[in-house]
């Protein structure tokens, strides 16, 4: 459903039962976006990254993201050679500024993490440009110990 050409005025609430795979092969449940509210410029969704699990090396060309921790810890390679890197726990919040190459990482074998994504662009997976040459040179390196 678009309602981004007609916007009516009404508030809406979205139940999150629609499960969909996103581009980089992780777990979405549907949320705010203007296929589901006809939002213009955000969208919001759930995420799981299963145990040991992680994204594709990927950007969102002219899009910010913002991700809140609700569950476990991830972890997230990013620069423009995923040089860089960062760890969130439960209740804290990671920063992506738009057009920044990044991979995230659930840091636990054995429970998947669960995050609130919202970014800049309504139609959330069509920003998404996977950066596949960049991945593998970060699934082989341990990530440096986080200092609390």
């Amino acid at each position: 459903m678009d309602h981004s050409s007609q916007p009516d005025g009404h508030c809406r609430v979205v139940r999150s039962a629609v499960m969909y795979e996103g581009k980089q092969h992780l777990q979405f449940f549907a949320g705010i976006a203007a296929e589901t509210v006809g939002a213009r410029n955000i969208c919001m969704h759930l995420q799981t990254i299963p145990p040991a699990g992680s994204g594709q090396a990927h950007k969102h060309d002219h899009h910010e993201t913002a991700i809140y921790v609700i569950k476990g810890a991830v972890g997230a390679w990013y620069g423009q050679d995923l040089q860089h890197y960062l760890e969130a726990r439960q209740g804290e919040f990671i920063y992506i500024p738009a057009s920044t190459p990044h991979m995230p990482v659930n840091l636990s074998d054995s429970e998947p993490a669960e995050v609130v994504l919202a970014r800049t662009d309504p139609r959330e997976q069509e920003s998404t440009v996977l950066l596949p040459g960049l991945e593998h040179q970060r699934l082989v390196q341990t990530p440096p110990a986080r200092a609390d």
